[in-house]
């Protein structure tokens, strides 16, 4: 979002009981969030910022998926300065939809918080119970158990309140967003499903499953059946999370790297066909195979450096 200009003149701090103005370098983690909760609510006031007042959830929907992919960005840099203001922008999203659900008398930042640490100490029984857990699957296991009770209990209270009857089925996947990128949606239901044991026994099961389905799709080429395709593509990329997920690796994330990687040695590419004073795109395709061997053996090397960062948002 847009960086905001401090026009306002500083609030006189709030002096100690010994009269000592309050340091804030020595805030509280919690003392910083109520000075950050303070500041949104201030721009969002009727003498705030326009911008900010004119936002809506749907309007700042895009703002939070493009800090959640800039925190992992952040995190892949090693930049700790990075990490740490990426991961703010990130949280002062969470605050500003909270105050615009408390000017719409919806629900408060104050529940927000408190939804989730009750939620953390339901779901750690193992921790803040009597509940014992051997390992860690055994606490995923715990956890997956607990969420299914928990919608059970929701449904029956809102059957209860609507009069609706029976409360539909519960399943271990409810709750798994459909929003979410094709990849990361593969990726929550096979975990989910992985951890009550409905999972491969070792990794040559998932390499079979693919090895199976990359045969049905040229099958399907074969018959020149689109929708057969299209199906087989998708089992086929399923797999491929499958297999992601059963070494432990978030598939959105090797994919990001992979686009950058092809992004990366693409451009290296033009950059030398400018040095022999033409164009990428007029070269005949044995060239470019030429130059994509050549890119990728000098990778790393300093006469093909890698290009500059993602573009800044406005």
């Amino acid at each position: 979002m847009p960086t905001h200009q401090k026009h306002q003149k500083q609030k006189t701090r709030k002096p100690r009981r010994n009269g000592k103005p309050v340091k804030q370098k020595h805030l509280t983690p919690g003392q910083w969030f109520e000075k950050l909760v303070d500041v949104q609510a201030r721009l969002r006031a009727p003498n705030g910022c326009p911008w900010d007042r004119e936002q809506t959830h749907q309007s700042l929907g895009t703002y939070l998926i493009e800090e959640a992919y800039e925190v992992l960005e952040a995190l892949e840099s090693r930049n700790d300065a990075k990490f740490a203001e990426e991961m703010g922008d990130l949280l002062l999203q969470i605050v500003f939809h909270s105050q615009i659900a408390r000017e719409e008398g919806r629900f408060t930042m104050a529940e927000v918080i408190r939804e989730i640490h009750d939620k953390m100490i339901r779901r750690h029984p193992h921790v803040f119970g009597k509940v014992q857990a051997k390992d860690s699957v055994e606490v995923l296991r715990n956890w997956e158990q607990i969420k299914a009770e928990e919608r059970r209990s929701s449904d029956r209270k809102a059957a209860s309140k609507t009069g609706a009857g029976v409360p539909q089925e519960v399943s271990l996947l409810d709750g798994v967003s459909r929003v979410l990128p094709a990849t990361l949606e593969g990726f929550q239901l096979t975990r989910r499903a992985s951890r009550i044991g409905f999972d491969w026994e070792d990794i040559g099961g998932v390499f079979e499953k693919m090895r199976e389905e990359t045969e049905e799709l040229k099958n399907a080429v074969k018959e020149q059946d689109h929708l057969k395709m299209e199906e087989e593509v998708g089992d086929l990329l399923f797999s491929a999370v499958n297999l992601s997920r059963f070494l432990k690796i978030d598939p959105e994330i090797a994919l990001k790297k992979a686009n950058a990687k092809f992004s990366r040695r693409f451009r290296a590419m033009e950059r030398l066909a400018l040095r022999d004073g033409r164009e990428f795109k007029n070269l005949p395709r044995e060239q470019m195979e030429v130059f994509w061997d050549q890119t990728k053996k000098s990778e790393g090397k300093p006469y093909l450096p890698v290009m500059g960062g993602a573009p800044t948002k406005p």
